[in-house]
């Protein structure tokens, strides 16, 4: 039995090592089209600042290891043009045929630059592979130049105007919609706004692109383009073999991440994942759910039987000094689903006073009808990552909020007071509830 993988990062590399384990006689090929694989791309933005010195550092595993350690075949510079699931085949660019048992399609994302027309911008950069990341570096460190436009105010927008303010530019954000990170979130975009500030960074919201020159956006004079408009799922390939897409746009899955064709899997940047608040599928691309997806997949292409439970799209990115995190659905959100949403948001300190605590914000969503929790946010200095993924934690629950309130959470005044900030915006929702 020969297992097939398309691509050579996060869900590939998790489907192909999950698949060793779960069947250790299992012959595994990883097809990769570029040169390296499993490079940690969300530290990407930390390369150039300099806080990881070397690329290299971002690499947690060689091909010639996984060879070595887990008997998994890793071909880079093999990009597959062709998938012929009625022979079982795949034809590679070259030419050459390989044949497959299972299959899984891990051919991740691409930045959506439409932005910038059909032809290629001088001065315009995007963040999502470690060569677009050493470009960005060579740049900042051969031309240094001063004024820098990033359009796009998610996470990789956010992440590259925080690490080009570190290295010294003027940086303008331009944002096309009325709030950050694709969340419509009043509470998250006044608190990224007002650190962006303090920082120097001008963010203007509701500011599409209207004219894009190696010079100047819009209005606005530049030495520097990043784009950070979004990602699109790498899916011609497989729908060109007959997998069908779902309404995302991105590969329709099942609870195994089986597509439609027998036998072949989709995992990772490239496909749909249900969402765990409003029971239908999603396309949020993070590396947190590619790794888990391309596990089950793997698992399922070797014979096991496991499922994908879903996601809430957990997600947290450090904003200058501020640490800000979301989960499942904002108010707004909450009600484009058909939910009665009610909400709460509530700012505390992080720990006892006299241990010099921090201001921390809380806001959760729950739904009027039901009480469950719909959705939350956690913005601050410190404990961040604890809350929100306690909030997660919630979601995948299905929790009320009776019971979220009721959570005997670890109390010490150097890590957190007695009422922890997640505890009072859920007795403050009941009240509201109530």
């Amino acid at each position: 039995m020969r297992l097939a993988v398309i691509g050579g990062m996060g869900a590939g590399l998790s489907a192909a090592s999950r698949a060793r384990r779960v069947d250790p006689s299992l012959e595994i090929v990883v097809l990769e089209r570029g040169d390296v694989i499993s490079y940690a791309a969300c530290g990407l933005p930390y390369y150039i600042e300099g806080r990881v010195p070397a690329a290299g550092e971002l690499q947690a595993y060689s091909a010639e290891r996984l060879r070595r350690e887990r008997n998994i075949e890793i071909r880079t510079g093999a990009a597959v043009s062709e998938i012929r699931h009625a022979r079982r085949e795949l034809l590679l660019a070259g030419g050459e045929r390989l044949g497959y048992d299972k299959l899984v399609i891990a051919t991740g994302a691409r930045p959506d630059t439409s932005v910038a027309g059909p032809a290629p911008l001088l001065n315009a950069f995007t963040l999502h592979t470690l060569d677009d990341a050493e470009r960005i570096r060579r740049r900042l460190d051969e031309r240094r130049p001063r004024r820098v436009v990033v359009v796009g105010a998610g996470y990789i927008g956010l992440e590259a105007a925080d690490v080009l303010r570190a290295r010294g530019l003027e940086v303008t954000l331009l944002e096309a919609s009325r709030h950050v990170l694709g969340r419509p979130d009043d509470d998250v975009t006044a608190a990224v706004r007002g650190e962006l500030a303090r920082a120097g960074i001008e963010l203007r919201l509701e500011s599409p692109v209207r004219s894009l020159q190696p010079d100047r956006v819009n209005d606005i004079p530049c030495d520097m383009i990043v784009l950070a408009t979004g990602l699109l799922p790498n899916v011609e390939l497989a729908a060109a073999a007959g997998v069908r897409l779902g309404a995302t746009g991105a590969i329709a899955v099942d609870e195994r991440m089986e597509t439609n064709l027998q036998g072949v899997f989709a995992a990772g940047d490239c496909a749909e994942a249900l969402h765990l608040v409003t029971g239908r599928p999603s396309y949020i691309p993070l590396g947190t759910t590619a790794n888990r997806m391309g596990r089950i997949a793997g698992a399922c292409a070797a014979g096991a039987r496991e499922r994908f439970g879903g996601v809430a799209g957990t997600s947290i990115v450090k904003v200058v000094n501020l640490a800000v995190a979301a989960t499942g659905l904002s108010p707004e959100m909450a009600r484009k689903e058909g939910f009665q949403p009610a909400s709460v948001s509530i700012t505390a300190l992080d720990r006892a006073k006299y241990f010099k605590g921090r201001p921390t914000t809380v806001a959760l969503a729950a739904d009027r009808r039901t009480h469950r929790l719909l959705g939350g946010a956690v913005i601050g200095e410190a404990g961040v990552a604890g809350r929100i993924n306690l909030i997660a934690a919630a979601l995948t629950c299905r929790m009320g909020v009776e019971d979220f309130g009721q959570l005997d959470l670890a109390y010490s005044p150097p890590f957190a007071p007695a009422r922890d900030p997640v505890l009072v915006a859920a007795h403050e929702l009941l009240k509201l509830l109530d």
